[in-house]
């Protein structure tokens, strides 16, 4: 586990068709400690995927710095590791060799990565699966298998960006269930990108809410763990948070 740190950040792109610079980013500050998990929410357009992708190194900030455990992020690294709301999975390889993609990348020889792989899958609870192809499985457990992918190669930060938003609310209640507990049994530093203010409520040990490139606020989320939505539907606590962070979105 390490931590991230993202200092004055900013993000300037000129836009052909305006002609004119556009700000996605503006000033962003924001510390995650180790083994932390910080959900990111606000209105379409405020720039959280685009901080997502710039820590990911996907694409360059043009100010302030990203550092992982004080290294300066300048390009993708296997110290970060990223779920897309996609299930970006292989379909020629089977699952069990989806998840030791990463670590045969790192040189890892294919009976420990197997090893590797089956741990995590067992994690998920997808052991049975490991020897069947992505489009035998449906869209819960093709997202369950991105997420163990990326915690297969150890990386430093889990970075995911929307991963649930292409799933039925159901299935998606079962997956940051299932999010949580794993993330309690293997302990990341999180950083996660969510339009819902109650799956980042769920999730977070902290919501920060984002507003035209900037942080307009950061709120402590003091809800016990393990967290389950049978106990929390209810819950005074849970509905008092939600309720502040939905405010603060439609202001923004």
């Amino acid at each position: 586990m390490k931590s991230l740190a993202i200092r004055n950040l900013q993000k300037t792109y000129f836009d052909p068709y305006a002609g004119t610079k556009v700000t996605a980013v503006q000033d962003v500050t924001l510390d995650v400690r180790p083994g932390e998990f910080i959900s990111v929410v606000g209105p379409s357009g405020c720039g959280k995927t685009t901080i997502l992708n710039m820590v990911a190194g996907f694409i360059p900030h043009t100010g302030g710095e990203i550092l992982v455990d004080g290294r300066q992020v300048s390009g993708p690294g296997a110290d970060r590791g990223v779920v897309f709301q996609s299930f970006a999975l292989f379909p020629w390889k089977t699952v069990i060799d989806n998840v030791g993609f990463g670590p045969k990348m790192r040189g890892v020889r294919k009976p420990e990565r197997d090893r590797i792989a089956r741990e995590f899958l067992a994690l998920a609870g997808l052991s049975h699966a490991a020897d069947r192809y992505p489009n035998e499985l449906s869209g819960g457990m093709q997202q369950r298998v991105g997420v163990v992918r990326a915690l297969a190669n150890e990386p430093d930060v889990l970075l995911m960006d929307e991963p649930f938003a292409s799933v039925d609310a159901q299935t998606r209640m079962t997956l940051q269930e299932e999010l949580t507990r794993i993330w309690q049994e293997r302990p990341h530093t999180v950083l996660f990108i969510t339009h819902d203010v109650s799956e980042a409520v769920f999730l977070a040990d902290r919501v920060v809410v984002l507003s035209k490139g900037r942080v307009l606020a950061d709120l402590g989320i003091d809800l016990p763990r393990p967290r389950v939505w049978d106990d929390l539907l209810d819950d005074s606590d849970f509905k008092r948070l939600s309720a502040e962070v939905l405010a603060l979105v439609r202001s923004a």
